[in-house]
């Protein structure tokens, strides 16, 4: 009886397999690059904008504070956008007739809010609240970037849970006392207080901050 399968049946076979399983690696790691690059975690995203507001002339230039713009921060889950009357508070008497200011003057004329491209946008099942945030001492800076040197807005950080979570395992790093939440280039070394201190001084409960719940609910 003739033999089913030849004598470099063997080797076929070898071959074939090696090369499923040095696919399926590939594909692997494939997977792994696209949902870490900038494409899936919208790293540098920047979108255009109804307006070229740049937090760079505003913050960093004229020094104005976050929540002069962002006033719900601390008492919000979000931290809102101002109304065109907040922009106004200026620019009724600071380049008034600017072509690029155009579309506030139209906004505060016909009693209609801009409509602002969102950048930082985390998934529907991901709850987050600015305030718990704000409130126990994470500055603007360690989720939004360095905005004073920003001329358009762009999305700094990859915002996803493994992002979150190295925060959340250790959130000594990131901590701030009350009057430095909106500083920019903050340097826990120069201010003299540890992480620690912090920690216990906000009450951060380190038990729960990894729960599941904390983040999803």
């Amino acid at each position: 009886m003739a033999a089913l399968f030849g004598p470099r049946a063997n080797s076929l076979a070898i071959v074939m397999i090696v090369g499923v399983l040095t696919l399926a690696v590939l594909f692997a790691v494939a997977a792994y690059l696209f949902y870490r690059s900038p494409y899936q975690t919208a790293v540098g995203y920047a979108p255009e904008q109804p307006v070229p507001f740049s937090h760079r002339h505003h913050v960093g230039g004229l020094g104005i504070d976050c929540q002069y713009c962002h006033a719900s921060a601390e008492t919000s889950d979000f931290a809102g956008i101002p109304a065109t009357h907040t922009c106004m508070t200026c620019h009724s008497r600071e380049w008034t007739n600017a072509e690029m200011l155009a579309p506030v003057r139209q906004s505060l004329a016909r009693e209609e809010p801009l409509r602002w491209v969102r950048v930082h946008n985390l998934a529907d099942y991901v709850y987050f609240s600015h305030r718990a945030h704000v409130n126990n001492g994470v500055g603007c800076e360690s989720c939004h970037g360095r905005v004073d040197r920003m001329p358009l807005m762009v999305q700094r950080k990859p915002l996803t849970m493994q992002w979150c979570l190295e925060c959340h395992r250790n959130p000594a790093p990131e901590l701030r006392p009350e009057n430095r939440i909106t500083a920019m280039g903050y340097v826990p070394a120069e201010e003299g207080i540890a992480g620690s201190e912090l920690i216990e001084h906000y009450g951060t409960p380190l038990d729960r901050l990894t729960e599941c719940t904390t983040c999803h609910r």
